[in-house]
């Protein structure tokens, strides 16, 4: 069964060291970034962010059923190598179907591993996927984790991933170089992100561990909890720790320790989301050429990769509470983090999940009304349907006379709980849909009043 994502993060039952970064306390420009960079720049990675994460090192499909997958490397039975591969999907990806009382969706991933002069290794799952509500499964954030373990032999892979749905015929393919080095005795893995991990002490231990794919964290609401192993230790050893930004400057430096008393020994970081600069960060443990490293991603939302604050403020112009969103236009650097965290608790409809549903359908609406009307010249989001879909949602009753011949095109929307039915008109003839004078009016009501509900 797939793993419906949580956001405890944490080390289970083992120690971490907590890091607050030394440097972009009051850093709010993204590193490495152009200042003032347009909302519609910020669209491409927060919408279609999958080049983004192939530049992190990510197994990427931007095809019918897009996920973000990596490969953690840790020692193996014997002289083997443990591969996990994680998987970060949405549930949009997939076709449901009623079951009940719920919503059901049927799929397949395949696992396979390619090695020159050796026969491929392949591990084939079918999997379920079951939602409580229509609504979820329309989400197209991080709903739905999947693992898969493999052992290797050290050696130069191409792994490939496909995601297949078996209630339609969509197809997600993802593939990568994989170099598998053997772990010898002295050796430190590379470090993984992860959910939730518990520590071992021998190779033939499982590892429990919840992999983070994609690597990022929420500005002031999770820690990236990193994890890393040294294996076979004669002696005390002290292996050191760094961070750094996108610009390649150090944020942090630390050192972890190893006793040297255990087959293997477990370490643990906690990097404080709320004290890191925005943008990239790559996690550095060991010294050249023995260096291992991986690469995380600070951002406003663990699911929208949005960097840079005043980017995020032009995003939420539809949102409502201007009053607030002015507030932390005006504020000082200093304040701003404290203000967004305010934002974002006192907009949680259930403060009682991990998740603000209010801005995840929000940034949901925006993704999606951003590709639905791209046909009028500028940004989806940016137009007149844009804007009411993205505030008021699907219509319950479109009425659609732009085909039809007449001095002026228009359709109709129809929204049955917001009582009102509006109008747009593409009075220039190509295609470019505006509320009618009246509509806005009528538009601006609709909104008052689900806002008060």
């Amino acid at each position: 069964m797939p793993y419906i994502l949580r956001r405890r993060v944490g080390a289970l039952g083992a120690p971490a060291l907590l890091l607050a970064l030394i440097a972009g306390c009051t850093s709010w420009q993204r590193v490495g970034s152009s200042k003032g960079s347009s909302p519609d720049q910020q669209l491409l990675q927060l919408f279609d962010p999958m080049a983004m994460y192939s530049r992190l090192g990510r197994i990427v499909s931007a095809d019918q059923i897009p996920f973000i997958g990596t490969v953690a490397l840790v020692p193996g039975h014997g002289d083997s190598t443990q591969a996990i591969v994680g998987l970060s999907l949405g549930n949009r990806a997939f076709a449901f179907e009623r079951s009940g009382s719920a919503w059901l969706a049927r799929y397949r991933v395949e696992y396979t591993f390619e090695r020159q002069g050796a026969a491929p290794i392949s591990v084939g799952r079918d999997e379920n996927l079951r939602v409580d509500t229509f609504q979820e499964t329309a989400r197209i954030d991080e709903s739905v984790l999947l693992q898969q373990v493999v052992q290797l032999a050290p050696g130069e892979y191409t792994v490939t991933v496909r995601v297949r749905d078996r209630g339609s015929d969509r197809v997600g393919t993802g593939k990568q170089a994989l170099s598998v080095t053997a772990f010898t005795p002295g050796t430190v893995s590379a470090p993984l992100l992860a959910y939730e991990v518990a520590g071992r002490g021998k190779r033939d231990d499982s590892l429990r561990v919840v992999l983070n794919p994609r690597g990022t964290i929420a500005f002031g609401e999770d820690t990236l909890l990193v994890y890393f192993e040294g294996t076979g230790f004669k002696q005390p050893t002290t292996v050191p720790i760094e961070i750094r930004d996108e610009r390649d400057s150090v944020v942090f430096r630390s050192s972890a320790r190893f006793t040297g008393v255990r087959e293997v020994e477990s370490q643990f970081v906690r990097i404080a989301p709320d004290s890191a600069p925005l943008g990239q960060l790559t996690v550095v443990v060991g010294t050249p050429p023995n260096a291992r490293l991986i690469n995380g991603i600070v951002s406003f939302s663990s699911n929208w990769v949005v960097t840079n604050f005043d980017d995020l403020l032009d995003l939420l112009r539809y949102f409502g509470n201007d009053a607030k969103i002015a507030q932390m236009r005006k504020a000082s650097r200093e304040d701003r983090g404290q203000l967004w965290r305010d934002f974002v608790h006192e907009t949680d409809p259930n403060t009682g999940t991990p998740e603000n549903e209010l801005l995840a359908n929000y940034f949901s609406r925006l993704a999606y009304a951003n590709t639905r009307f791209r046909d009028e010249g500028i940004a989806g989001w940016r137009t007149d349907r844009g804007e009411v879909f993205i505030a008021l949602g699907e219509p319950d009753e479109i009425y659609d006379q732009s085909l039809q011949t007449g001095p002026v095109r228009y359709m109709r929307w129809m929204y049955n709980e917001a009582r009102v039915t509006l109008y747009f008109e593409d009075v220039s003839g190509f295609g470019r849909f505006r509320l009618a004078p009246q509509s806005r009016g009528d538009f601006e009501s609709a909104k008052a009043r689900m806002k008060r509900r």
